[in-house]
């Protein structure tokens, strides 16, 4: 879901709050018979719905087929609103799935939610790169959170037979790509195409952009300080990557339409110029649900139509970090079975059926790259298993007025063409004081 989806979701959350109610747990007298057998009932809450919430339920016949338990799983879009109101009436489920690392924090100094066993935490060390384990730990220093699916967006898109028939080549390092940036537009190419359009959410396609940026010339540390605002948002390791979003964004022989068509072109329709005969533009930084915007002639034929390789790396020592989110599952009780399907999550079995059908990426070390059903999604899969650096999306993480507020808004203005200084400045003043 973008940014835009999401915070209207919640809005309309919000608004339904008051009517929300529960049947889980409830209704008629059971025989001990069905009473016997809902014991071994677990319930899962989250906001897989459509075909997300079809092929999560393909993953929890699996479970039950293995075990005997009869897991039962629920999607809404009113999921992240629900849940709190559930903790808080003391009748959650006994599982969910959470899309921010802020809410399982939040959860867990409430006491709301259960530690893992010992047993699925030996999994996640076994399974997971460190970075994983430490988004599910909490302020106590306990491990809550089991990832799950992942969605990344440090991904750059291209046209892959128009970019081999120009002889352009994957650059490893910034420096590559600034030489290729170059090369295309001194061939009478241009590199990239950007979109901020996004109605009421235009600019959140800036933000990643200079989350991006920021996690490769300052570091994951000093990233993470910025989005928890323990220093400035207009401090100077801000400004400095800002400037190097403004080499591409504010150079016009880089920008397919300039400046104009970054700020009236939606983030959907910006791949599209990649696919025209020639090309309107040789790039396009999204992530991995790009895909479905792509032409349909294109997604048909994706693996020989499209190449992707990872934003590269600014200063070698942070790597290639990947922006991105994901769900990691928590649980609400301790009951038989919970820890038990939670440990399966961090599986590869509970992970490659969804991976051959397409639309999820995954975090595990041990995982058959090979099950995933095209080259596309096994290189996504690659660059995310491979970073050395995960970081969530900045802007998700910090209060509703910036994050979907100012720092949108903010984006929008720098390439509109007001200063740097000044739009960063303008974002710090409105962050809310008890923050």
């Amino acid at each position: 879901m973008n940014k835009g989806m999401k915070a209207a979701a919640l809005l309309c959350a919000a608004a339904v709050v008051g009517t929300v109610s529960w049947t889980w747990g409830k209704g008629n007298k059971k025989s001990s018979a069905a009473k016997k057998t809902e014991d071994k009932t677990i319930r899962i809450f989250g906001n897989f719905r459509g075909e997300e919430g079809a092929r999560f339920d393909e993953i929890v016949k699996i479970f039950n087929a293995k075990t005997g338990y009869n897991v039962v799983y629920e999607g809404s879009p009113e999921f992240e609103t629900q849940i709190l109101v559930q903790a808080e009436a003391g009748t959650p489920p006994d599982i969910a799935a959470l899309p921010q690392p802020g809410m399982m924090k939040n959860f867990a100094r409430r006491g709301f939610i259960k530690p893992l066993s010992k047993e699925v935490v030996t999994k996640i060390d076994e399974n997971y790169a460190p970075v994983w384990k430490q988004l599910g730990t909490a302020e106590d220093g306990k491990v809550y959170g089991v990832f799950y699916r992942i969605s990344a967006k440090s991904f750059v898109w291209y046209p892959k037979k128009a970019w081999e028939a120009k002889g352009y080549t994957v650059p490893k390092t910034w420096d590559e790509l600034r030489t290729l940036e170059n090369k295309m537009a001194a061939n009478g190419d241009t590199p990239w195409s950007i979109g901020f359009e996004a109605g009421g959410s235009t600019g959140w396609v800036g933000t990643d952009w200079l989350e991006d940026v920021m996690l490769r010339t300052a570091g994951p540390d000093v990233y993470d300080k910025w989005v928890n605002h323990t220093i400035p948002f207009d401090d100077p390791a801000v400004q400095n990557a800002l400037k190097y979003v403004g080499e591409i964004m504010l150079n016009d022989k880089y920008v397919y339409g300039g400046t104009t068509n970054i700020l009236t072109q939606s983030y959907g329709d910006s791949i599209k110029p990649l696919f025209t005969n020639p090309p309107k533009a040789y790039m396009n930084r999204q992530g991995n649900f790009i895909t479905g915007f792509m032409p349909e002639n294109i997604q048909a034929n994706l693996e020989n139509e499209v190449g992707v390789f990872a934003l590269p790396a600014i200063d070698p020592k942070y790597g290639t970090p990947v922006l991105g989110s994901g769900d990691q599952f928590v649980a609400f009780n301790d009951k038989k079975g919970v820890q038990e399907f939670l440990e399966f999550l961090t599986t590869w079995e509970a992970c490659a059926p969804w991976a051959k059908v397409g639309g999820a990426l995954f975090p595990h070390k041990n995982q058959n790259f090979n099950d995933y059903g095209n080259a596309i999604e096994r290189d996504l899969a690659k660059i995310l298993v491979n970073a050395t650096v995960f970081r969530f999306d900045g802007s998700d993480l910090m209060p509703a007025e910036v994050g979907a507020g100012t720092f949108w808004t903010g984006m929008v203005d720098y390439v509109n063409g007001k200063d740097a200084k000044t739009v960063l400045t303008t974002i710090e003043k409105s962050w809310p004081k008890s923050n």
